[in-house]
Parts: structure tokens; C-alpha cells; sequence
């Protein structure tokens, strides 16, 4: 059975009553409310979510937007599977579903985003991957659709945003190096205008600044965040004129690659450069045990979805205490390869 007017000719009831029973409304006695759900349940009824989304000016969805590709996510990306559980625990609370909006890394991400919005997919929208500019903002602004920014950029119209706290990250790892003697530290990044790049590149910077020290542009060194990215800075260190006694990996992915280049040329984490890095589920193999910032990405998930939903008038009452704006803690966790 797949529509309401199926479902309301076999149990002899109006079509409206049908609704309304199936939606919960109160001017339906119980003993027709249970005939209806029972019916609904036995014949397999298939509500036409598309009819109900333009009866309530919504669809029920929230999209995440995310960009593709092995450049991108290389092997595999856990990182975003623990924030979609956490945000989604949040939805379901609400008969909300996440979907994930898939642009591929040869597609331009506004244009991806006017398709997105033209067809009215969600009712709200999460972003990732924020450039330095980003016009993606400005165009959901004008849209009108409630959205949240995980990353932060230079353009700011207003809306919340959660980021991981890149500036705690490059200040505990600075000053943990420094204090051990090293003098001549690189830094990786991705390539292209992500703003985390950005974020950090300026604080490490300004870190180095402070203590009398400079960063050499030859040590800073761009990447694609990904496992062959992280090989690909392993070689740029071994070849550098002047290489470095320490490095700060910015991407989790890159730890593996930067390992095995390092291995290759007979090099040792924590002997021969000392390293430190983003926490994954691959690092708990690595050898020596890798010294690494860890967030807690499921809770992170939970605070996207609860900030997203405390702006969108329909929810809002749920959550009067969600922060609208918030760097991320990440955990530094000791190993030895620093």
C-alpha cells in the first residue's frame, strides 16, 4: 500500500481522519487512532513525504555538505563518521534525519550549493570544509536557510560556527617543542584556501615570533590532507636544505603517510624529528606512539546539531543554551615520537 487514500478506502474512513489520526492529532478518538496505525503497520502505508513536506513548509532533512575525493578524504574518513553520529543522535530526537551532501572535488562548491538550495532539500544546513572566502555563506544568508559553519572564515555574515581550536593546538605544540630545544620547526598544511590553513600557518607564526624565533617559509609545507600527502611531506623534509629537527602535522590522515616516508628513508619519529600530530584510529598502530591533539567528535556532533537547532524557530525552545559560537578543545595526548 503506498498512499493515504489506499489506506482510508480499505478501513471505510475519510481521508482526513486517516491524517489526522496518522499525525497524531487530538480530535481523533483512540479507538480509531489504533484501527489506523494498526491498518498502517499491516498493509505496509508509505506516508508521500513529499506532499506532507509542502503541506508543512519543511522536509524533515538537515544536509551536511562535504566535499569528495581521495585528494580529499584519501582512504577513508573517520572523522566525519563520528561527528554524523553525534549530530544524528540530535535529529532523531526530533524526527530529524542528516544526509550528507556529496560534492565532488572537481565540482565548485557554490555551484553545488545553488543546486541544493534551488530544489528546497533541507531545512537546514551544515558546511565544512570553510574557505578563507567563502561565498557559500553569503548565499544561504540571503536564502534565508537556517545553516551553521563548521570552520570559521573571513566572511562572516553572522551565523554560528563550531572549529576545532587550531590556535590551542599550534600553542601547545609550539611551546612543548620549544622547551625541548628545538629551534627550527615545519608545519604542515593543506593546499588550496581552506581556513584552518590559514588559522594555523598565522599562530604558529606569531609563536614563533614571540619566542625570538621565525618560522622559514621552506618549513612550511603544503599538503593534500591524506595519507600520500602526509608521504609527500616526509620526502620534502628529507631533501630540505636545512631540515627540520621537528614537525607539527595539522591533518590526521597524514600522520600514517608521514611515518612510512620517514621509515623508508631509515629515519625514526622521536629520534631522528620529532612529531606531532592529529589523533585517528590508525595512530593507537603507529610505532613510536604518536604524540597527538584528540577532540571529541561525537560530542562535537551533538553541539552542531544542537547550536543548528536552537535557530530554526520550530526547535529553538529545546535548546535556549546552545552556544552560537565555539573553538573546540582537542586533548593533547603524550606519546614518544615528540
Amino acid at each position: 500500500m503506498k498512499g493515504i487514500r489506499q489506506l482510508a478506502e480499505h478501513l471505510d474512513i475519510s481521508i482526513g481522519t486517516v491524517s489526522r489520526a496518522l499525525n497524531g492529532k487530538p480530535d481523533v478518538n483512540d479507538e480509531t487512532r489504533k484501527r489506523v496505525l494498526e491498518a498502517a503497520e499491516k498493509l505496509g502505508y508509505v506516508a508521500n513525504q513529499a506532499g506532507r513536506s509542502l503541506r508543512k513548509g519543511a522536509t524533515g532533512i538537515i544536509g551536511f555538505m562535504m566535499q569528495t575525493g581521495h585528494d580529499i578524504t584519501g582512504e577513508g574518513d573517520s572523522f566525519f563518521m563520528r561527528v554524523f553520529d553525534g549530530v544524528q543522535t540530535v535529529l532523531s530526537q526530533h524526527n530529524l534525519d542528516l544526509v550528507a551532501l556529496l560534492c565532488s572535488s572537481e565540482e565548485d562548491p557554490e555551484a553545488y550549493l545553488k543546486r541544493i538550495v534551488a530544489r528546497g532539500f533541507a531545512d537546514g544546513i551544515i558546511l565544512s570544509a570553510t574557505r578563507h572566502k567563502d561565498a557559500r555563506f553569503e548565499l544561504l544568508h540571503r536564502a534565508k536557510i537556517p545553516f551553521l559553519t563548521l570552520g570559521r572564515s573571513q566572511t562572516d555574515v553572522g551565523q554560528p560556527w563550531y572549529d576545532l581550536d587550531f590556535e590551542g593546538m599550534a600553542e601547545a605544540a609550539l611551546s612543548r617543542l620549544i622547551d625541548k630545544g628545538h629551534r627550527h620547526i615545519a608545519i604542515s598544511r593543506p593546499f588550496g584556501e581552506i581556513n584552518l590553513g590559514y588559522v594555523f600557518e598565522d599562530k604558529c607564526r606569531a609563536l614563533l615570533s614571540d619566542r625570538g624565533l621565525q618560522l622559514d617559509p621552506a618549513h612550511i609545507l603544503r599538503c593534500s590532507p591524506n595519507e600520500a600527502g602526509g608521504y609527500d611531506v616526509a620526502r620534502q623534509v628529507i631533501a630540505a636544505k636545512t631540515r627540520p629537527s621537528a614537525i607539527v602535522l595539522l591533518n590526521e590522515a597524514t600522520v600514517v603517510g608521514f611515518y612510512r616516508g620517514l621509515q623508508e628513508a631509515g629515519l625514526t619519529p622521536g629520534r631522528d624529528i620529532a612529531v606531532i600530530g592529529q589523533h585517528s584510529p590508525q595512530a593507537q598502530f603507529l610505532h613510536p606512539a604518536l604524540t597527538c591533539f584528540r577532540p571529541d567528535l561525537r560530542l562535537l556532533g551533538v553541539a552542531l546539531a544542537e547550536t543548528l537547532l536552537s535557530t530554526m524557530p520550530a526547535f529553538a525552545a529545546h535548546y535556549p543554551e546552545a552556544e552560537r559560537r565555539r573553538l573546540w578543545p582537542m586533548e593533547l595526548i603524550e606519546g614518544e615520537s615528540d
